[in-house]
């Protein structure tokens, strides 16, 4: 029979390798998580010293377009809409999304809104 030598003794894997591609991931994810944060809208929920005096001021957010206490109005319009219906932006504003709204569309009205001033803005189901 065939008479081998003596088996090469094993090399024990290294490890570097491995440990550079789990620290790109980790970055790669710690950088990734970051995109988007800029444009990120600030949300204080609504409490409330008591009941709302005024007109109501209900914006209704569509697939296309908004309505404004059931009218139908167009979307650059919708800031001197709420202000003939107030005291000005200090006024809280109600946003409820209508059926088939996404949300990209419920937030670009929420930054629309806080770019014409008004800073009490608040969410419906």
């Amino acid at each position: 029979m065939f008479a081998f030598g003596a088996p090469p003794p094993r090399r024990r894997p290294g490890l570097t390798a491995m440990v550079d591609v789990i620290f790109l991931l980790v970055v790669f994810f710690m950088l990734a998580a970051r995109f988007g944060a800029e444009a990120a809208q600030p949300f204080a929920p609504g409490g409330g010293d008591g009941g709302w005096q005024g007109p109501p001021r209900l914006v209704e957010v569509l697939p296309e377009g908004v309505r404004l206490n059931g009218a139908a109005l167009a979307e650059a319009g919708l800031p001197g809409a709420l202000a003939r219906l107030g005291r000005g932006p200090e006024d809280p504003v109600v946003l409820r999304a209508a059926e088939g709204a996404t949300l990209q569309r419920v937030v670009d009205v929420l930054q629309a809104l806080a770019a014409a001033g008004h800073r009490r803005l608040l969410l419906a189901e």
